[in-house]
């Protein structure tokens, strides 16, 4: 049976896709998983505080699917359902883009990609030296896998031996113009040759997900290579490149939403 609240998620997210008509739905669908278990399953967060000293951090990188972010928090019981009505529109308070100051649970302002990693690994770095506990997690696209200053951070990484740094990268074959722009079938060797521990994983199956993120390497940085299918849930949608700028009308909204109330 699928998990009802990733149901929920989703429903949500196609919600505000179609009320605030933006776009980038197919990549907010394929990190529902991974979100779920990141802030269900692994974060040490507490929902009613924030910004608590030591909490785990987490980094969406890939800021264009925030919809899915703020839909994720807001069913951890961050900050109420509510607001994701207020997502993307005139007077609204959920940008398209994530702003820290705009919602409780955003832990930085992106949506330069290529920007996240470093912003990560900075953090990191300060905790090291602090000798503070919490771990911090950075989900990337893996087209944005293609800026050379994800690879400045992951060499500065190792180098530095930052063992609490794990990067997720959301590999679903599509980026913004094409499938597999480029070549990047060996992501997870990549990492390895560059001093992190690495790791394939289906970025749609729970257990494997928090397996693969339960028993992350105290001795290095991590990456997690999930694999995943752009617009994951809705047939319609999923591995076609079209629905990372396409945002659902009318017809496809209630086609959308009765797939999936009937999944299963």
């Amino acid at each position: 049976m699928m998990n009802e609240v990733i149901r929920s998620i989703r429903k949500s997210i196609l919600t505000m896709m179609h009320y605030s008509k933006s776009s980038h739905i197919g990549a907010c669908f394929s990190v529902v998983e991974i979100l779920y278990t990141l802030y269900f399953d692994i974060l040490n967060i507490d929902p009613n505080n924030p910004k608590k000293p030591y909490r785990d951090i987490f980094i969406l990188s890939k800021a264009h699917a925030s919809a899915a972010l703020y839909a994720t928090l807001a069913y951890r019981g961050l900050f109420p359902l509510e607001w994701l009505d207020r997502y993307y529109i005139d007077d609204g308070i959920l940008p398209g883009h994530l702003d820290m100051n705009a919602a409780p649970g955003i832990e930085c302002s992106a949506g330069s990609l290529g920007h996240g990693l470093s912003i990560g690994l900075g953090m990191s770095i300060a905790r090291t030296m602090r000798k503070e506990l919490g771990r911090v997690y950075v989900l990337l696209g893996d087209g944005e896998c293609n800026e050379g200053s994800v690879w400045e951070a992951i060499m500065l990484a190792s180098t530095l031996k930052i063992k609490n740094l794990t990067a997720i990268v959301d590999y679903n074959h599509l980026q913004g113009m094409g499938r597999e722009v480029i070549n990047q079938t060996n992501l997870s060797e990549r990492f390895k040759a560059f001093g992190w521990n690495s790791v394939d994983v289906d970025g749609h199956d729970l257990d494997a997900l928090k397996q693969v993120l339960s028993a992350i390497s105290p001795e290095s940085p991590s990456a997690i290579i999930a694999h995943t299918i752009k617009g994951k849930g809705v047939s319609f949608m999923e591995d076609r490149l079209e629905w990372h700028y396409k945002s659902p009308n009318d017809e496809e909204f209630v086609a959308a939403l009765t797939e999936l109330e009937r999944a299963q």
